[in-house]
């Protein structure tokens, strides 16, 4: 390998430009390649952020070689085969949420990273938000006592914009879903990780489609999920709320309760307990630059990383659920095919 681990980046949009911005603030990472369909986002993007290398075909650049590992950006349903690809290369990858649109294509992932002996991270970022560790870590520890439910409220505004700019959002083959697979789901997984050890086995949802009618996917979404232990989760998830407001996540003990609100200035309160709150141990900027940079470590020196592909199936699992449940108007089991994968 070289000094500088060097980062391929496929899909060249608006979230690429910030692991951009990330790796200009990480004197350890270079972008050496990037990859995307369209000429004038790639050629943009490489004269931008002085990347050396640019291709039309992300297996052209994964072919060439000079890269450490693999930044996905791209559409959900691209996901599982990019993933693919790239480990059947040797090559190890960064992608954003979620791993895939099925829960079979997500396992298949972890199946063929593991016997590829490959590693393979999801970009659920707000497990390295300083505030989310701590709420996390809090509950994981039994700070809070018996963890009793948790809620997680996203309540978000999409214009026009949203769609217009991402044509592949609009539909549920490519995108999967709406507000909650593609932003509360961070939340969401937040919220699990806290109640490490238990995991979800059914779901009750609705979704709706209030502002944005000629879509295939929600633009509202909520729903109610039970963990093994009896524990209850609730969750809401909009892109039309007016004006736009602060996440949060909700965790309520036995003990005492853990309040997590941002992303923007991101606070965590805690109430009845005195809790030491705890951070990941890594020092940027922002969540999204502490996960790649633990990602570099993760992939160059093995050390810990928190978003393994493995980690991010019980928040799709659940989202799925959710979803289903919706669908059919009927409480749903939640697929936990996917424990043969958590160790």
């Amino acid at each position: 390998m070289s000094k500088k681990f060097r980062l391929g980046i496929v899909g060249c949009g608006d979230i690429s430009r910030y692991i951009a911005l990330g790796v200009k603030m990480n004197p350890r990472i270079a972008i050496s390649s990037c990859a995307d369909v369209s000429e004038e986002a790639r050629c943009g993007y490489a004269r931008k952020h002085r990347v050396p290398c640019s291709f039309d075909d992300y297996r052209k650049m994964f072919d060439s070689g000079g890269m450490d590992a693999v930044y996905l950006a791209v559409p959900h349903h691209l996901h599982h085969p990019m993933i693919a690809a790239a480990v059947e290369r040797g090559l190890p990858v960064l992608c954003e949420k979620p791993v895939a649109t099925t829960l079979e294509d997500a396992m298949d992932i972890c199946a063929i990273s593991r016997k590829r002996g490959v590693k393979v991270g999801i970009n659920y970022q707000y497990r390295y938000d300083n505030a989310g560790y701590a709420l996390a870590r809090a509950a994981q520890k039994g700070d809070l006592g018996e963890i009793m439910y948790g809620r997680c409220n996203l309540p978000w505004f999409r214009d026009e914009d949203y769609f217009d700019l991402g044509q592949w959002r609009i539909r549920l083959a490519t995108a999967g879903g709406g507000t909650l697979i593609t932003q509360a789901s961070h939340l969401l997984d937040l919220l699990l990780w806290a109640m490490k050890g238990r995991s979800p086995v059914a779901a009750v949802g609705m979704k709706a489609r209030r502002k944005f009618r000629d879509v295939e996917v929600e633009d509202l979404c909520a729903g109610s999920i039970e963990m093994d232990d009896g524990a209850l989760i609730s969750l809401t998830s909009s892109m039309v709320s007016v004006p736009e407001q602060p996440v949060s996540v909700e965790v309520y003990g036995s003990r005492g309760t853990g309040i997590y609100t941002g992303p923007e200035r991101p606070k965590v309160r805690f109430a009845g307990v005195k809790v030491r709150k705890e951070k990941p141990g890594i020092f940027a900027f922002h969540a999204l630059f502490r996960c790649l940079e633990a990602f570099r470590r993760w992939v160059r020196d093995d050390g810990p990383f928190l978003n393994s592909v493995e980690q991010s199936l019980p928040v799709l699992a659940s989202v799925l659920a959710v979803y289903k449940s919706a669908d059919s108007g009927k409480r749903e089991p939640v697929d936990r095919r996917y424990l043969k994968f958590m160790v």
